[in-house]
């Protein structure tokens, strides 16, 4: 197998063909990791911005959903039209900036100091998964990816069954249950999406090496960006559980 079609990640947003697709676009200048990591700080700082505007201006809680769905639409942008990613990928920062203040505010109100300890932990295994990477503790085999990218895989159908079926008044108990069975998942949910962030580094890298086009930064970017907003929410939901237990 070619290393170009070995990519693969477990984020839908990194496919194995992302790059290998937009390689012909290459000639106006070549993406750089310094590139990628330059906007997805970026990206960051929108999000933290709006999110803290968004949690101190009680006329911003109304705008919750439909900053989320207007995310998921960008982000859906994002995927099929990469060579947007300057606009698109800074307006999904903002518009996620905003449904994350409103969970944030909700979740410390219940639980007082949690938000904290779930931006603490997010950006603490964010700078953990990358120093071992980098050293080369943690290697992207094709088995790892594999993996990853199966419980991925799984962990989306499971929550696609719960929404359908909270439509009916019912759900799966252990997603949202503060039972040992109900910690135990977000706890593992936890740990796949931070594995999901080494195939990132590992995909991100190699369209570096690959010599993908300038503008795949802001893609880079931008499956950074859903995978640590993934991994902050299910940090939250874990939080969350420990504490209704006390």
């Amino acid at each position: 197998m070619s290393k170009h079609l070995a990519l693969r990640s477990g984020n839908p947003a990194l496919q194995a063909s992302t790059f290998r697709d937009h390689l012909s676009s290459a000639s106006a200048g070549k993406m750089t990791l310094s590139g990628t990591v330059n906007k997805t700080a970026f990206s960051l700082v929108l999000v933290i911005i709006s999110a803290g505007y968004s949690w101190g201006n009680p006329m911003m809680h109304a705008l919750a959903m439909p900053s989320a769905l207007i995310g998921f639409i960008l982000a859906l942008v994002t995927i099929f039209k990469p060579t947007l990613g300057h606009i698109t990928v800074p307006a999904y920062a903002i518009a996620q900036g905003v449904f994350l203040g409103v969970i944030s505010m909700i979740f410390n109100a219940q639980y007082p100091g949690i938000v904290v300890q779930a931006v603490f932990l997010t950006f603490g295994t964010l700078g953990a998964l990358l120093l071992a990477y980098m050293s080369g503790l943690i290697k992207a085999t094709e088995n790892f990816k594999l993996g990853v990218v199966a419980a991925t895989g799984g962990i989306a159908i499971l929550y696609l069954i719960n929404f359908v079926m909270s439509f009916f008044s019912s759900g799966i108990s252990i997603i949202s249950s503060n039972s040992n069975m109900g910690i135990l998942f977000s706890l593992v949910v936890v740990v796949i999406a931070a594995l999901n962030l080494v195939l990132d580094f590992d995909f991100i890298e190699e369209g570096a090496e690959m010599g993908a086009p300038k503008y795949m930064e802001w893609y880079g970017a931008f499956g950074l960006l859903v995978t640590l907003i993934w991994l902050y929410l299910e940090i939250l939901r874990l939080l969350a559980k420990l504490n209704s237990r006390r």
